[in-house]
């Protein structure tokens, strides 16, 4: 099953890293965050993936035709024919489709625009920003189970603060906790699994996907809803960027992959 992922957007929340590179390029430990969320993917056994390029998207092209070479042992050749020869090569088994979907594309629309690299299957979707420790099998087999023509996976995105919790009267301070998750609300936490017929609800390049689409497939009864209460970020500013640096660089392995030890 392929993975088609949303890598295209301006990222204009995030301008410090931006200004210069694309935001699923963007480094979460020494490593673009995109190749993080493939690795979540690929460590569960999903590895054929179908990335929508728009903005500096020759960015994510040059990484990825270098990738080889960054990750291998070679010889150049120059006396002769010039060739390179690879000895070993430590890149995953993956398959990665790069396409251009033009800068001003919405999400929609850069969907549409790969449909001919998806075919008639069954696909899942992301977003080339966020991470999560979601059970991205177990998202299949509900939407399989489901019988609808998309699934949304539904999340309740962390505090922004840290909380108090009170004694008695509520007049002292007992204890300061953790940033507790959000108001109570769910929202959309970006990984989905879809049919092929979620094409037919999707028009031109202005299409946003949240929006028409998505909110047809709703009232039409189309659209499950899978809820994740694990681990779950999306790195929509610097503030997330860095926490997310900070996961990553400590211990054997950051909470959205397997651990490595």
């Amino acid at each position: 099953m392929k993975t088609v992922l949303l890598a295209g957007g301006l990222g204009t929340r995030l301008s410090e890293e931006t200004a210069s590179r694309p935001k699923p390029m963007v480094e979460i430990g020494c490593r673009p965050i995109l190749l993080h969320i493939m690795e979540m993917y690929a460590s569960q056994g999903f590895n054929d993936f179908v990335v929508c390029l728009g903005y500096k998207g020759y960015f994510i092209k040059e990484y990825f035709h270098n990738l080889l070479l960054h990750n291998s042992d070679v010889t150049f050749d120059f006396s002769s024919s010039g060739k390179m020869h690879v000895h070993r090569s430590q890149l995953p088994d993956w398959t990665v489709t790069l396409v251009d979907t033009k800068a001003d594309t919405q999400t929609g629309g850069r969907l549409k625009r790969v449909r001919e690299y998806i075919g008639n299957e069954r696909f899942m979707l992301t977003y080339g920003d966020g991470v999560s420790d979601i059970d991205i099998r177990a998202l299949v087999n509900f939407h399989i189970e489901e019988k609808r023509l998309a699934t949304i996976t539904a999340v309740q995105p962390p505090g922004r603060f840290g909380a108090l919790a009170f004694g008695p009267g509520d007049k002292s301070v007992v204890r300061f906790e953790e940033k507790p998750q959000g108001d109570g609300g769910w929202i959309n936490g970006g990984f989905f699994v879809m049919e092929p017929g979620v094409f037919d609800y999707l028009g031109d390049d202005t299409t946003v996907l949240e929006q028409k689409p998505l909110k047809t497939l709703a009232v039409e009864g189309q659209l499950s809803s899978y809820k994740h209460d694990g681990f779950w970020w999306a790195m929509d500013s610097l503030r997330d960027k860095r926490y997310l640096d900070s996961l990553a660089t400590e211990g054997a392995s950051p909470p959205w992959l397997p651990s490595r030890t």
